[in-house]
């Protein structure tokens, strides 16, 4: 991506952030909550873990880390002020804006020390910025050693006639109901797109541990359409280092 991809994908989110959350959950028929509860036992967050969510949009999943921590510290950190406010919102309603800091910044040069955090996570984004390793090497110089890099992702599942109707409805039937619904066709029509060239679940586990992450763990959710990824921050980052207790 260039800059003027960049730009198009601030755009973008900057529009639909009023209905991001209900097109989340007719877009995939409401099984993001049940992946991201899947996430949470995977990640296992121990009270008082610190964690950074990455282009953390409307903040729903840094609200699940923040009650899973209890009272550690929990950066959001997204470049579309508008999705920052609306999650500024959900996170006063229920109580959590001392624990929780929101930042307006950019997920390719993050902006915190080395080695702060016990958790990065990034939620149905990595397939949206310029350099994708380049961001997953900040969520890993970020995270302590023995921390963890987690993504969430929309992934391409592999097996028919699945594949097939995801296809047609992802590439056909989203952008009539983003036109519908959010009143953004041409935004809804790119998101189908963002995909076509976004590595697999494999190919993607295989960056994870080529920037020298280690215990790499993959799970493809409802047939591969999400993907889940988790590594770890070895000593000295050399692959294959270290286990997370």
């Amino acid at each position: 991506m260039n800059t003027s991809k960049e730009q198009f994908v601030h755009s973008v989110f900057e529009s639909i952030a009023h209905k991001y959350d209900l097109m989340n959950d007719l877009i995939s028929f409401r099984r993001h909550k049940a992946w991201r509860k899947f996430t949470m036992k995977q990640m296992a967050v121990k009270p008082g873990s610190t964690a950074l969510d990455v282009c953390c949009g409307t903040c729903d999943w840094t609200l699940q880390l923040a009650q899973a921590s209890g009272d550690g510290r929990i950066v959001g950190l997204d470049f579309s002020q508008n999705m920052l406010d609306f999650g500024e919102q959900k996170i006063a309603r229920v109580g959590k804006s001392k624990q929780i800091e929101l930042t307006h910044g950019n997920a390719m040069e993050l902006p915190f020390p080395d080695d702060t955090f016990d958790y990065a996570t990034i939620g149905f984004a990595l397939r949206n910025v310029p350099d994708l390793e380049k961001v997953l090497r900040e969520m890993q110089r970020v995270v302590k050693p023995g921390g963890l890099v987690v993504s969430l992702e929309l992934s391409k599942p592999t097996w028919q006639p699945f594949k097939s109707i995801y296809y047609f409805y992802f590439q056909r039937v989203l952008p009539l109901i983003g036109k519908m619904i959010a009143k953004r066709y041409e935004q809804y029509k790119w998101l189908p797109e963002s995909l076509v060239h976004f590595p697999d679940h494999k190919q993607l586990a295989g960056i994870f541990r080529h920037i020298g992450l280690s215990d790499v763990r993959a799970y493809p959710l409802t047939g591969g359409v999400a993907a889940l990824h988790i590594g770890a921050k070895g000593k000295g980052n050399q692959e294959g280092a270290g286990r997370v207790e």
